[in-house]
């Protein structure tokens, strides 16, 4: 069998994952400033409906996951649909709880503790952004009333100190007073998603994931929501995690970017250590991503005075329910040997702050000319 064929699961489709070794973790190690959040070795698995009566498959949504996530810190995470980002962005904010593995929020694992004490601690230090502010938000209540919802649940000062709170959210996302007392469909949707940002900031959190905040969201309003969330990072100092389709807006809007695929963490990299798309060769030749899959990610947007193909993917996307054996992405990839369907990679450390996992890892700054005529010579 070949190593692009596809195979049973394999490492990653073992709940449990590989067992560890020192260094083979995408969590930063000595020298990062102190984590605000950290996942350790997280998996998240769901019952499908598919699969015979006593025995329904399973959907390895998350595998194996590590990420350490710094105060004031932007973290971007980019993949196609279906890669995991939705189900990282939710166990981040408590809302979805981990097959196994860890969560910790400043220091203590958030599901270790009792229910009250984790809506206290994830409740009040992270806000999460939701993609469609119109399914979002509760069309039936005010504007004044749903920033005002997460003041009342936790009991947040006075009724007065409320209600000036309401005032102060308003002003921050740049909502004028005159709509407090609108619908949520009296709005334009860049006027929605500035509320469901003032609410996700209600509570002063330190954390704020962003879940594809700009995709349901006309092109003419989405870099003024972009702009919204950048000042509000600054003037706040809050660590954002930002989930997005757009990749040269995660790159451009981040400190580090993820690279998700199939459930999978497959690389971790400075922003600056990515390939920008611009419009010389000289600003393509900065990519220095090692993973096969953001190469090929990160092509598919080159610069528009200097058009390159997209590097070729072939072979169909594996599904979650039956993953490959060892590296997810060798079913499509054009450097995939033997090798690859055997194991899944150790984590690689390529400099500081980027780390991969790859049998065959890109050269440091190969061209991704050089990479297209590859892809196309193993297709």
């Amino acid at each position: 069998m070949s190593a692009k064929d596809s195979g049973g699961p394999g490492p990653i489709g073992d709940l449990a994952g590989e067992p560890l070794v020192e260094g083979d973790s995408l969590v930063e190690g000595g020298g990062a400033p102190p984590a605000l959040i950290t996942v350790r070795d997280a998996h998240v698995v769901h019952r499908a409906r598919t699969g015979g009566l006593f025995a329904r498959d399973r959907v390895y949504a998350l595998t194996g996951a590590d990420l350490a996530i710094a105060a004031g810190e932007t973290v971007g995470v980019v993949g196609e649909s279906g890669c995991g980002k939705s189900t990282l962005a939710k166990m981040l904010v408590g809302v979805q709880e981990p097959t196994a593995g860890t969560v910790e929020f400043r220091g203590r694992d958030i599901w270790k503790m009792d229910g009250g004490e984790r809506r206290t601690a994830i409740g009040t230090g992270a806000g999460m952004i939701f993609q469609d502010p119109s399914t979002a938000l509760n069309r039936r209540l005010p504007i004044r009333q749903i920033l005002r919802d997460p003041l009342d649940v936790h009991r947040r000062g006075t009724s007065a100190q409320r209600t000036e709170r309401v005032r102060e959210l308003m002003a921050l996302v740049g909502l004028p007073p005159v709509l407090a007392d609108a619908l949520p469909g009296q709005l334009s949707g860049g006027q929605r998603q500035r509320v469901a940002i003032a609410r996700a900031l209600a509570l002063e959190p330190d954390l704020v994931v962003a879940d594809e905040p700009t995709s349901a969201l006309d092109v003419s309003v989405r870099a003024q929501i972009l702009n919204l969330l950048l000042d509000l990072k600054e003037r706040l100092n809050l660590a954002l995690v930002f989930v997005s389709h757009d990749i040269q807006t995660v790159r451009r809007m981040s400190d580090r970017v993820i690279t998700m695929y199939l459930g999978r963490i497959v690389e971790e990299a400075p922003a600056v250590a990515l390939g920008s798309g611009g419009d010389s060769p000289a600003e393509h030749s900065t990519d220095t991503a090692r993973h096969p899959y953001t190469r090929a990610l990160f092509s598919a947007t080159p610069g528009l005075l200097d058009p390159i193909d997209p590097i070729p993917l072939v072979g169909p996307v594996p599904s979650a329910t039956r993953p490959p054996s060892g590296c997810p992405f060798r079913t499509r990839c054009w450097k995939a040997t033997a090798e690859c369907a055997a194991a899944m990679p150790e984590v690689t450390q390529a400099a500081q702050s980027h780390r991969f996992r790859c049998h065959h890892p890109v050269a440091a700054g190969e061209s991704t000319r050089d990479l297209v005529i590859q892809a196309k010579e193993s297709a």
